[in-house]
């Protein structure tokens, strides 16, 4: 995962300073995330690994299957990683991108596992809560894990916060083991 990361870097911060340059984050950030999705198709991927087919070829077909989706610079841009053979990098790409995206934004968004379904007043105070410590607008989404037994298992970008009852447990079992 981290070689993915170091491989596709140079080529988000390249299409993000481009997209911030021409304001326009949200287009790019769409873009890219519709090339991302076709480029995880099990027929695309074994088209960027066609060892019969020259790179344009590839950039052509790939653009031809987005069809209106690309703008002529995120075609270019398309273009450019077939050239490198990094097309593949697309999806890591566009999580990059969109981290860049969030950061000047100052946003993140937080995914918040509960035992149970929090309801909208629990979600709000929580929202509130870790905008003020994180000192940044939070976006937040829920889904239940039952398998957590009670608490919550917050996620906003590398931070983890780990309150559930199975992480407890986990930890206790670890200091009894050593």
């Amino acid at each position: 995962m981290a070689e993915l990361s170091t491989l596709a870097r140079p080529y988000a911060r390249a299409a993000f300073e481009f997209a911030q340059e021409q304001g326009d984050l949200a287009g790019w950030e769409a873009m890219l995330n519709q090339a991302a999705a076709v480029a995880q198709e099990d027929v695309v991927v074994k088209l960027f690994s066609s060892p019969s087919l020259p790179s344009d070829q590839i950039a052509k077909q790939f653009i031809e299957l987005l069809d209106s989706e690309l703008s002529d610079k995120g075609q270019n841009f398309v273009s450019t990683l077939a050239a490198n053979k990094r097309l593949g990098l697309l999806p890591e790409i566009a999580a990059l991108f969109a981290v860049m995206k969030a950061n000047i934004e100052r946003a993140v968004d937080v995914n918040v596992k509960s035992a149970f379904e929090l309801t909208d007043d629990i979600t709000a105070k929580l929202e509130s809560a870790l905008a003020t410590n994180l000192d940044r607008q939070v976006r937040v989404t829920s889904e239940v894990d039952q398998s957590l037994i009670g608490g919550v298992v917050i996620r906003a970008g590398d931070t983890i916060i780990d309150g559930s009852v199975r992480g407890r447990l986990a930890k206790l079992a670890e200091a009894m083991n050593s």
